[in-house]
């Protein structure tokens, strides 16, 4: 889509028309605030649709301005190009949720939009800004939509941030994929997006569990399959790391909602064992082979951008499998200081690598 800048009325225009019905509801607030404290979402945008009319007498506006029934965006439409969305708060802050950033319910034909926003509580006040002016965040419902701000600094929006421009993202095909990219790039250590879904048709998402449980009131059939998740997305489980486990405990939260208090119960309950004639095998590798099909399976259906994260890797080699038993032998090794440190050193290497040979079958 081309944005046209030279259409008539032109955009200075119509800001001009806003500000002016910005002006009348604040003068008719201060003396029936108590009209609009007790107005609710829908019969504001009547009122800002009244006093839009009455601003729009004389003007190249006149006759041009329609409220737009059902859940369409903007709320308002003028002179078919200009739009105007109607928000409000009932509290002293200035901030609302927007609508979602693919805006699939967006009116044809409207390519400049401005946000008029209402604070419903006394002194009852009114604010008009250029839609794209007011946006500083994105955040995530069901779905990633907008966070209003009417009190945004001028180069604080989220698209200065992002060192993009409003129309740039939204006609973007690749819009959630590139504000996901965005968060990730601003992680701190300990952090991790709960919401990562991949948008598709009529906004349909990766689901993401809406009630929290606890590690403890999953079946064993739900733990297997988690376990086995788990060694194959984050390899350094097998470490002897004392922070091993966090990355796992966020991916966990945010993609299952599962919460574990005792996080290492999963993967180290059972204590030693034996694999075929290999006797003292460690639980994390006794882990692996009982769950080697999984962990195969799991690696080699994964998508790429998935592993690349988790693995914390730049590419994913042709031969996943192989990949993944690199990175866990470098996870695996314990300092070569002493004889049986090398020895422990080789054992697991040697397991590992049976992985990639019938699956571990010794």
């Amino acid at each position: 889509m081309i944005i046209s800048n030279n259409r008539e009325p032109n955009l200075s225009e119509f800001q001009a028309l806003v500000d002016r019905a910005t002006l009348r509801l604040n003068d008719d607030a201060q003396s029936r605030g108590d009209y609009y404290i007790g107005r609710g979402a829908q019969k504001l945008e009547d009122d800002v649709l009244s006093f839009l009319d009455a601003s729009a007498r004389g003007t190249k506006f006149e006759g041009t301005i329609e409220k737009i029934s059902g859940q369409r965006f903007p709320d308002i439409v003028a002179a078919r190009y200009y739009g105007v969305e109607v928000k409000s708060s009932k509290d002293e802050k200035w901030i609302s949720l927007g609508g979602s950033i693919n805006e699939s319910t967006r009116v044809d034909g409207v390519e400049r939009i401005f946000l008029t926003f209402g604070k419903l509580t006394n002194p009852v006040e009114f604010r008009s800004r250029p839609y794209e002016d007011c946006l500083s965040e994105v955040v995530v419902t069901h779905y990633p939509r907008y966070r209003i701000d009417m009190n945004l600094m001028d180069g604080n929006t989220i698209f200065d941030k992002m060192g993009t421009t409003y129309d740039e993202l939204r006609l973007s095909q690749e819009s959630v994929n590139t504000i996901v990219d965005y968060y990730k790039s601003q992680l701190a250590d300990g952090e991790s997006l709960w919401w990562t879904g991949k948008a598709r048709q009529q906004e349909e998402v990766h689901a993401v569990p809406m009630k929290i449980r606890l590690m403890r009131t999953l079946s064993a059939t739900e733990k297997k399959k988690i376990l086995a998740l788990a060694l194959a997305y984050f390899p350094e489980i097998l470490s002897n790391a004392n922070n091993k486990y966090e990355r796992y405990a966020l991916w966990l939260a945010a993609n299952h909602g599962v919460i574990s208090t005792s996080t290492r119960d999963l993967f180290s309950a059972g204590g030693q064992g034996a694999i075929g004639s290999i006797d003292k095998v460690p639980r994390k590798i006794l882990n692996v082979y009982d769950n080697r099909s999984s962990i195969i399976n799991a690696i080699l259906s994964t998508d790429e951008s998935v592993l690349r994260e988790t693995w914390k890797v730049n590419n994913i080699q042709e031969n996943r499998i192989n990949q993944w038993i690199e990175l866990a032998v470098q996870y695996c090794l314990l300092p070569a200081d002493s004889q049986q440190n090398i020895e422990y050193n080789e054992k697991m290497e040697y397991l590992l690598l049976r992985l990639s040979y019938g699956g571990l079958d010794i």
